[in-house]
């Protein structure tokens, strides 16, 4: 045991981005031994100026002596969980690098979409691989600062877990967690919608002309998964099928049944907007890329998900940021 109670658990963070930052943080905080691996610019930034960790909810948290490290091999070795919170696309890389120096850990993949957990299985078969539903977001607000603008606790697929929830962050064992992931899913259809649009998410949610643009791509979606027999679970208070019709209603009543789904701040924006600002690749692929394959193999269409999903790779091309568009610019583009 650790000279705090805590069991003598030993904890790597493979993908020191928002969400990565902040979860490892909050562990951190409640005194586990925790390494990241980091990319050299989050290192540099956090051996600078500290791990600073803030939220809608007041959360105003310093952290020094932060243990990250660039190379595989010495943020993995010996690590008895792994937290897997590298991009959709990177998974299969990481799977292989937990393969090679922490085969024996178990693994919790906090990625969104929702073939993530399969990818790390395949190269890790003898391992405890876990899926899960992170539901809040995290946004960087400077180069070592991260915040929480969302509500929301963390669901794992059912089986033993280390005690690992404090007073500012929750996880909870979920038995069925594809249909969770599937419901996130659809929620994070959205980002796509928040990226190209270059607005706080709280702003964009006050109006209508926005929420029915969600609105009418995750009604499409919905369809496509009904198609292949896919029943999504909830993420928020409000079943899926229902969280179409809220967003179309008048922004008054909107506003007073969102308020007891989730917690949204000023602050809050989608990973995909952060994504096109810092000129990296997006997740579309992982998100309307899969409504998409869905639909090919069901014979479905998915216009409105395609639409986004070519948006949101014009805007990687251009590599100049999101693109500020309106709602009327994304009904018009054919």
């Amino acid at each position: 045991m650790a000279s705090d109670g805590l069991p003598s658990l030993r904890i790597c963070v493979a993908g020191a981005g928002s969400i990565g930052c902040f979860v490892g943080g909050l562990l951190v905080a409640a005194g586990h031994d925790v390494c990241f691996l980091a990319r050299s610019k989050v290192i540099d930034a956090v051996t600078q100026d500290g791990l600073r960790l803030t939220d809608y909810d007041g959360l105003d948290l310093q952290l020094t002596d932060i243990a990250m490290r660039e190379d595989a091999q010495a943020a993995l070795s010996g690590a008895d969980l792994v937290l897997v919170c590298v991009k959709s696309g990177d998974t299969a890389a990481i799977a292989k690098q937990i393969a090679t120096h922490a085969s024996g850990a178990q693994v919790v993949s906090l990625q969104n979409g929702v073939a993530n957990a399969a990818t790390l299985r395949e190269a890790l078969p003898r391992a405890d691989v876990r899926a899960a539903m992170v539901p809040f977001n995290v946004v960087p607000r400077g180069p070592a600062t991260y915040h929480r603008g969302t509500s929301g606790d963390i669901l794992v697929e059912a089986g033993p877990l280390p005690a690992l929830s404090s007073p500012h962050l929750i996880w909870k064992s979920h038995s069925d967690i594809a249909a969770v992931q599937w419901g996130k899913l659809l929620i994070n259809l959205g980002n796509a919608v928040n990226a190209l649009s270059d607005l706080p998410l709280l702003e964009q949610l006050q109006s209508r002309a926005w929420r029915r643009l969600m609105a009418d791509q995750m009604s499409e979606a919905l369809r496509v998964l009904k198609a292949a027999g896919i029943t999504p679970g909830k993420v928020t208070a409000a079943h899926p099928a229902l969280i179409p019709h809220i967003l179309r209603l008048p922004t008054p009543l909107f506003r007073l049944i969102a308020a007891r789904m989730l917690t949204v701040d000023a602050q809050a924006r989608s990973s995909m907007w952060d994504d096109l600002r810092q000129g990296r690749r997006t997740e579309v692929d992982a998100l309307q890329g899969t409504i998409l394959a869905l639909a090919a193999r069901y014979g479905r269409q998915a216009p409105f998900n395609a639409r986004m999903h070519r948006l949101i790779k014009q805007a990687e091309a251009a590599g100049s940021g999101p693109p500020g568009l309106s709602p009327k610019d994304i009904r018009s583009q054919a």
